[in-house]
C-alpha cells in the first residue's frame, strides 16, 4: 500500500485553482493523511477526519463541475478511490483482529469460568 501515482502536476494544478479545486486537492491530501494515520491503527482520529472529509466533499459538489475543469477532477476522484479501497482494506483487516481478539478473550473467559466451576465441586 503506498502513494497513489498520479500526473506529477495534479496536485498542483488542484491547489493552483480556486473554489472546488481547492477544496478537492484539500480533501485529496486529507484521504492520504487519513490511510497514513489508518496504517498507524489510530482509527479514532481516521474516523474523526472522515467526518470533516465528508462535509468537504458536500461543500466541492455542491455545484456541478465547470467543463474545463472535468479532466483535473476525474483523475482526482480516482485517486481519492484507489486511497478509500486501501482504507477499506486496513479497516477489514483491524475488525477482524479486533474479532479475533474479542474470540479470544471469550474463550479464555469460558475456560476460567470452567476451571472456577470445577473447583466449587
Amino acid at each position: 500500500m503506498g502513494v497513489v501515482a498520479l500526473e506529477a502536476n495534479t496536485f498542483d494544478d488542484l491547489a493552483g485553482r480556486r473554489g472546488q479545486c481547492t477544496l478537492l486537492a484539500n480533501v485529496l491530501v486529507m484521504t492520504q493523511q487519513m490511510l497514513e494515520i489508518a496504517q498507524s491503527d489510530d482509527w479514532q482520529q481516521v474516523a474523526g477526519m472522515e467526518v470533516e472529509r465528508r462535509e468537504l466533499l458536500n461543500e466541492c459538489f455542491a455545484t456541478a463541475v465547470s467543463p474545463e475543469h472535468s479532466e483535473i477532477f476525474s483523475e482526482a476522484l480516482a485517486a481519492m478511490l484507489h486511497l478509500n479501497e486501501e482504507l477499506v482494506s486496513l479497516l477489514d483487516a483491524a475488525k477482524a483482529q479486533a474479532a479475533a481478539r474479542h474470540s479470544g478473550q471469550v474463550d479464555t473467559h469460558k475456560k476460567i469460568n470452567q476451571y472456577l466451576d470445577v473447583e466449587t465441586h
